[in-house]
This record gives C-alpha cells, structure tokens and sequence, in this order.
C-alpha cells in the first residue's frame, strides 16, 4: 500500500472544543442530516419535557412549527435548574445546551427516576445544529432566558422578569449549511406525539403547524393511556373481543402491557423501554412472548382444549391476529448498539414474565368466553400452520424433482453475487418478454407475472405456499416467508416492482407490497424493495430526439422547450407498448432509470394503511376513498 507522506506529530492532533464535533459529525449524533435528522430534533427536545412528565412534573407540552420552520416547543415542567454549576462556573441551562453529556439523567441521584435521554446530548446536540436557539425557563420566581447560535453562547443567561409559574420554552431554527432540507412534515410529527400521548397517561401534548395561511393542529391526551393506544391501532379491524386485556404493575421495573386479539392473520407487537421504541424488542419482548405461550397452553390443557398430552400450541399459532403494546420503565437501561432499538437487561425478562403468567391466567379464568374465543384463533392457526408446513415441503419436494428451486418463467442473471444482482417483478408476459430482451443479463433477472394475485390480507401462509403467482415470488427471492423468512439467503440485493402506469398496475404494486410487509417484512427494512418508474409519455418530433417525461410537469417544461407545433405525444398505458430497446433506455438502465426504494418510517402508520385498503371491513375503506379522491390523477374510465 502507498504511503501517505505527511506530518504525523502532535501538531495533527485535532481537538474539537465544546460543540464542534457535533457540527463536524453530525450524522453521529442524529443519525443523517435528511429529513429524518432533521425531524429527529424535535423529539430530542420534546424528550426532555416527556422525561419530565414521567418524573410527574409536566402536563403539558406544546409544539409549534412557525412560519420559517422555526421550532418552539413549550412545557409546564420544573423548568431547567437556573443557579451556577459548581464544576463548569456557568449556570446549569446554559451548560445543558453547551456541553455535550450534561444532564439530569445520570446516576442514582439524578433528577429523573427513568429516562429516555441516557446520554445527555440531546440538548446540546439540538443547538450545535441550530443557526440559532433561545431558551426561556420559568422558576424559583422568576423568568430567565439565553440564546446561541450555531452552539456559541450569543446572550448567557439572564433574569428578565418575575413568574410564579415554572417550565421551559426552546426555539430554534435548524442550521441550513447542516441540513439537506428544514421542511418539516406536519404527518410525521403528528404520528410521533400520538405515540408520545399514548405512552405517556393523562400527559397532553399538542401541536400548531402556522406555516400556512390555515393553521394545523392537532391534541393528543389519553387517560386510558396504553388500552386506548391499542383501540386505535385496532379500530378498522374485527375484534375477538371489544375491551383490551390491560396489565399493570409497579415496582422496580413498572411495567404497562395491553392486548387485544382481532380476526387478523398477522401479529403487531409494539415494545417500548421509558418510551423509546424498541423496534427490535428485546428482553421485555421475550418475557412477553414466552409468559403468552405458556399461559394459553397451561390454560387449554386444563380446560381439555388439548387433549393430547403432547399436542402443544406453538407461539406463532397464539401471536396470529394479537396487537399488543409492552411498555417497560427502567431506571439504567442497556440497549444493543447504538441505536437504542433493543433492550438487553437480562432481569427484565423475568420480571415481565412471572407478571404477565399470573395477570393474564387470572384474567383467562375470570373471562372464559374471551378465553374460549382466542384459543378457537389459535387451535385454527395450529391447523393453518400445520398445513403450510406440508405445502411447504411439498414445494420442496416438487422443486428437487425438477432439479431446481427457480420458477420456470423466471429468466435469471448470470451473477450469483446478491449483492450486486436485481430481479423485475414485471406485470404481465408481454412486458416481460420485453424486459427479457432488453435487459443486462449480467446482473438483471426478469419474472413475469400475469393477472390479479392473492390478496394476502385476507389469507394465511397455507394458501400462499398454494398460490401459482405468488409461489414463483417466494421461490425467486429464495429466503422463505413468515417467521421463516432469512434476510441473509435472498439471491437479489434489488427486487423491483414494475407494473404498469394505470389502475391496474397500482392495485398490483398494492398486493405485492401488501405480501412483502406482511411476509417479508425484513426485506423493506433493509431497503431491497423498489418500484420502477416507467414514463407517461413520449414526445417525438421531426429532426429532434424522443423525449421521454414521467410527470405531466415534466411533459409541459418539455413542450415549452421544444414548441408544441408539430409534437407527437404518446401516453403509455401499459409496459407492453414498448420495445425492449425503449423499455432499457427508461426503465432499466442504471444510469439512466428512476427507481424509489420503498421505506418503512413508521410500522403503525403502514399496518393501519393496509389494514384499510386491503382489509375486510368496508366503511374505513370508502372513508379512506372519500377523504383522498381529490387526490387522484389520470383515473382510468
């Protein structure tokens, strides 16, 4: 390896004072400076003042997004401490925004019994990435208030009234040489505080979009807290039964659990420790999990559902149609990694365990026919399963007696690197022999699939595993379905989605995204999924090169450009229209297609959405429909 030659002394030796090294690395600190940083400093700073309603100090909280993009988020809480911090010579608030890792939440004597903030950076982190940010705090009598800009302190803090009222007020401005964009999204934030409110009993929190001429806003407070989280995630489905199961207990890990079994096929468990979504669980999951298998078990062998002595009910037969919420409070958490998504503390467990063996099977006896009612789902789903597994194996069977596991319509590339290698999903056999001809073999296979599949909403895994489209998917992709279903064994680092540019091609990107985030979930997590994005027209015009535009924006900038005397346009209503020659130039080529990489920002959100649109109820559909129709663009008559 060629050498670097430089000084290496320690003249090279950089130290970053107070908040640089925030400003230089920001992505390790907020994750990315997208939209999702962005976004990602306003829960730091709304954070702080949940942190103080779990102490039991605030009942309020109240964001606004001014005109600008300025950020104001306001509490009723202690307010932060005002006096001078014995070891920085500054008062405690301005070394809270100033320093990185100064806070109320280490250690036993801490001001906080639980906290989400464990790093004490959120604070600081915020105003390091701000253009500007003023403080104003209420308390011991009086009204106190700083300001900074880009983590300098501009105005140290200051006494500038009397107040008999206590609590802290921030605005800020995110720093626009930091940030790709300062455009917050109302949906997203929306979203994030109904969660809040949820976790958070009795705690109100609300929200004022004034960056339109007709403001937004939005009031979230709960008493029924974690049972009212559960009814709304639930209330466009059938329920088992009408009240959820609510469990309590306090001590020293509280924990908050409720439960409601619906006539759904999948399972949606949601996990929190001190509020933090712990979207890859953790201990309290698996105390959770391991207590639910156990308790209905025990309970249908007492009561002569199972009979045989060896008949046991598996955990995903009793998880199939539950939405669950398992909330934890502890006081010194461990996560895994750094992203705080997974809960280590092995004593957990135990305690969600033995809590949720004992309140649920007292519940069980005290309500026998909600008892009778899940355990019938769950005896129904052993069945299901049961069933799967020989569909299942007689796919593998079918598969080595045809010497391969590939569907046969499927055209493969000569790559076997994941990693480097794509496979079109293409609606219907005469876009996918285009697409055939026209692709680079190298590394781009094509499976063609042809009219209406299965609506997965509505079907357990027995009758995917027997459904002839989607069986070539799930063979294809190579990594199994359900709980089966390994990340690690997909055969294509891109499986993307090309349908036509009409009603049809929608609904059939709408089933095969609704397939892949109820059984392949992981792969849009990881961001293997992708839609193509073929054009809407082409303009062709004597002595000039066919344009190709995929918006009607696009098609109007052109036809300005070019004149439209003369203009041949050609609206494509289908993959079929085109040459394998054209289908490359538009569709396919790396260098020159678009593609949008399906994302999962918010579980809930998604669930909800597929539940009404693909789902059994009727009314929460037409409202859907109702509420978006002036949406709709190029509806095909």
């Amino acid at each position: 390896m060629e050498k670097y030659e430089h000084e290496y002394g320690a003249d090279q030796i950089q130290v970053l004072e107070g908040l640089e090294a925030v400003r230089k690395r920001p992505g390790m600190y907020i994750g990315s400076v997208s939209a999702r940083g962005l976004h990602h400093l306003v829960y730091e700073i709304v954070d702080n003042c949940v942190d103080e309603a779990l102490a039991g100090y605030c009942k309020n909280i109240h964001v606004k997004i001014e005109p600008g993009n300025i950020i104001s988020v306001e509490d009723d809480g202690r307010g932060i401490p005002v006096d001078i911090h014995p070891k920085t010579k500054i008062s405690a608030a301005e070394t809270v925004y100033t320093v990185l890792h100064a806070g109320g939440k280490f250690g036993g004597d801490s001001g906080y019994k639980v906290s989400g903030g464990l790093h004490g950076v959120g604070s600081s982190v915020v105003n390091a990435l701000s253009a500007w940010t003023e403080v104003t705090i209420q308390r011991d009598g009086g009204i106190f208030q700083m300001s900074f800009e880009r983590g300098k302190t501009v105005k140290p803090l200051t006494r500038i009234g009397d107040s008999d009222k206590t609590g802290t007020t921030v605005r800020f401005l995110a720093d626009d040489t930091i940030f790709e964009t300062l455009e917050y999204e109302y949906e997203i934030l929306e979203n994030r505080f109904r969660e809040m409110a949820f976790l958070t009993k009795g705690l109100r929190i609300t929200l004022e979009d004034l960056r339109e001429e007709t403001p937004k806003k939005a009031d979230f407070c709960f008493e029924g807290g974690l049972v009212s989280f559960v009814e709304y995630l639930n209330k466009n489905k059938e329920k088992l039964h009408t009240a959820p199961i609510y469990i309590e207990k306090q001590g020293e890990v509280p924990v908050e659990i409720a439960i409601q079994y619906t006539s759904a096929y999948n399972e949606n468990i949601y996990t929190f420790v001190n509020n933090i979504n712990t979207i890859e669980g953790g201990t309290h999951l698996e105390g959770f999990k391991r207590a639910l298998t156990k308790v209905f078990n025990d309970y249908a062998r007492t009561h002569n559902v199972l009979k045989d002595k060896d008949q046991n009910l598996l955990g995903e037969d009793i998880r199939e149609g539950i939405t669950a919420v398992v909330s934890v409070k502890v006081k010194e958490p461990q996560f895994e990694g750094q992203t705080k998504t997974k809960l280590g503390n092995s004593e957990v467990a135990g305690v969600v365990q033995s809590m949720v063996n004992e309140a649920l099977s007292n519940f069980l006896e005290e309500n026998p026919t909600v008892a009778k009612s899940i355990l019938e789902k769950c005896i129904s789903a052993s069945r299901a399963r049961e069933a799967a597994r020989k569909a299942r194996e007689l796919v593998r069977r079918k598969s080595a007696l045809e010497g391969t596991t590939l569907p046969g319509k499927l055209a493969d590339c000569s790559s076997k690197v994941a990693e480097e290698c794509e496979i079109y999903i293409v609606e219907g056999d005469s876009a996918g022999g285009s697409a055939k001809q026209g692709r680079d073999r190298k590394f781009q296979a094509i499976l063609p699939l042809w009219g209406k599949m299965l609506n997965v909403e509505k079907s357990r895994a027995d009758k995917i595993y027997n459904n002839d489209k989607l069986q070539p998917v799930i063979l294809a992709v190579g990594a199994g379905i359900g709980a089966d279903f390994d990340i690690t064994k997909i055969r294509y680092g891109k499986v993307i989605i090309m349908a036509d540019a009409d009603v049809d091609g929608a609904h059939i990107r709408t089933l095969l995204l609704t397939f892949f985030f109820r059984y392949m979930r992981p792969l849009i997590e990881n961001g293997n999924v992708y839609l193509a994005q073929p054009p809407l027209y082409k303009l062709s015009k004597k002595g000039i090169k066919d344009i190709y535009c995929y918006t009607d924006e696009e098609m109007e900038k052109h036809l300005n450009e070019i004149g439209r005397d003369g203009v041949t346009i050609q609206r494509y209503k289908g993959l079929g229209e085109m040459n394998p020659e054209q289908l490359w130039e538009t569709t396919m080529d790396p260098e020159k297609r678009i593609l949008i990489k399906v994302k999962l920002e918010d579980a809930i959100k998604a669930d909800q959405i597929f539940t009404v649109l693909m789902g059994d109820e009727i009314a929460p559909r037409r409202e859907f429909i109702e509420q978006n129709a002036k949406y709709v663009k190029n509806l095909d008559i």
